[in-house]
């Protein structure tokens, strides 16, 4: 199967993704840490929704 996101893309979203629901849960801001799950679980299954609307790719070369 072939991936939408690279390894550098998925690096970026693991980390905007943890960065988020630690500030979210540190500042009791519980919607910021749910919006933080969004790049930590694109980045966990390797596929981007949104990627695949605006044609973009930086995974797997065809």
């Amino acid at each position: 199967m072939c991936f939408n996101l690279g390894k550098a893309d998925r690096i970026i979203r693991v980390v905007a993704g943890l960065g988020l629901i630690g500030f979210g849960i540190i500042s009791q801001n519980y919607i910021v840490a749910a919006v933080g799950t969004v790049p930590l679980l694109t980045a966990t299954i390797g596929f981007c929704p949104l990627y695949t609307i605006l044609k973009l790719n930086s995974g797997c070369k065809k």
